[in-house]
Formats: structure tokens, sequence, C-alpha cells
């Protein structure tokens, strides 16, 4: 049986929600955009988050806010030769030399790296 409900990501997205409303609150501000950075080995689905969003920031300063996700490529380094190459998230081998003792550089990201932030017109004094 198949879930329709992107159950992972909308506890995800709560949790970034929660995050972003506390900055949001601690200066007095509304949300405009939220940016996220997504590796395909995060365990997280991009899709499912955009998807899962609208639910997670219902009722909240960010529910009118963009969310923003900036995938992220899988890179490893070679121990061998000691480049930096991007690589197949199930293919973890150098891709100058084939070698595949490598060391994960990024791809496995779930980041909150930006908040933007409008003033609240109701808390302006």
């Amino acid at each position: 049986m198949r879930c329709s409900k992107p159950m992972h990501e909308l506890s995800v997205c709560q949790d970034i929600v929660l995050q972003v409303e506390r900055i949001a609150r601690e200066h007095c501000a509304r949300v405009s955009a939220i940016t996220v950075k997504v590796g395909p080995l995060s365990g997280v689905e991009g899709s499912l988050l955009e998807r899962a969003y609208p639910l997670a920031a219902a009722g909240s300063s960010s529910s009118n806010a963009r969310l923003v996700i900036d995938a992220m490529p899988v890179r490893v380094r070679c121990r061998a030769c000691r480049r930096e190459t991007e690589t197949a998230a199930n293919r973890l081998v150098c891709g100058h030399c084939g070698e595949w003792q490598t060391d994960l550089v990024s791809g496995d990201e779930l980041l909150l790296t930006s908040v933007e932030l409008e003033p609240d017109p109701s808390t302006l004094h």
C-alpha cells in the first residue's frame, strides 16, 4: 500500500516552520521567503517537501512565504588523486580517476540557509 502523504517531509517542514517562527517573533516580522538546501543523500525529497510546506505553515506567519529549495549535488573527494568531483548518489566514485575510496563532501545536507523577513504592520507602534 502506497502512502499518498509525504509524512516524513511534513514533520521536517513542521520543524523548519518552528525554527522560522522563532526567528520571526524575535524580529517582530513576517516571513516572506525560506531557503533550504537539500542533498539527495539527506533522506528528504525536495518535491515532497514543497508539497508538505503549505500544510506545515498553515496559520503561521510563514503561511504566505515562498519556500525555495536548493538541490545540492553529491560531491566526493578522492583519496587517491585528491580531486573533488560531482557524482551520482548511488555511485560514490571519483569522477576523475574512477577510484572507489572517496570521502563525501556534500550531498547529505538538509540546511535552513536563509529566512527573508518583512516588517509586520500589526507590531509597529
